[in-house]
């Protein structure tokens, strides 16, 4: 059995943010999990952000499978700077609506590399949604102490997005 406790709750405030960060995290969990609700200011239906572990911008490396209800895509993303997490709302989607996601990553603390997953979708109501699922790898066998949510492309998360950070403790 497992339980998930809350450890920390970030919720931007007026004037948005460029980032979403936890720091400090405790190293008393086996696992992690981010539950992320939100939106960007940049005019796009959809857009992306960025995600560092202990502001490392060094040896991520993932696949990627997203669609639009039409159009399924697939792509690897090898040795970049940051893990990536497609599918926020942007300010062209439906007003007031936010994108959902779930960041998962299992054995933070032990001296492996750190594998990672996300299952995000947004939300529109218009023709344009996107789901998407990723599997990544952080090759570096540091525990992870932080983790920061970047907006991409110059943007900000805007008021009342969303993240809380969940620690897996298992019985």
């Amino acid at each position: 059995m497992a339980n998930m406790i809350p450890i920390s709750t970030v919720t931007v405030g007026s004037g948005g943010a460029s980032s979403i960060d936890f720091t400090s995290i405790p190293q008393t969990y086996t696992d992690l999990v981010i539950k992320i609700s939100a939106r960007n200011d940049r005019a796009n239906v959809v857009d992306y952000y960025k995600v560092k572990f202990n502001s490392s911008a060094t040896s991520y490396s993932e696949r990627v499978v997203y669609g639009n209800g039409t159009n399924p895509t697939s792509e690897s993303n090898n040795a970049t700077t940051y893990a990536f997490n497609f599918a926020i709302n942007g300010a062209s989607s439906t007003a007031s609506t936010f994108s959902n996601t779930e960041f998962t990553i299992p054995n933070y603390t032990s001296a492996n590399f750190k594998s990672y997953s996300t299952d995000a979708v947004t939300e529109n109501n218009a023709t344009t949604a996107y789901a998407a699922l990723t599997g990544g790898l952080w090759s570096n066998t540091a525990a992870i102490t932080s983790i920061s949510f970047e907006s991409a492309n110059f943007a900000n998360f805007v008021q009342y997005s969303t993240a809380t950070l969940y620690g897996i403790r298992k019985y």
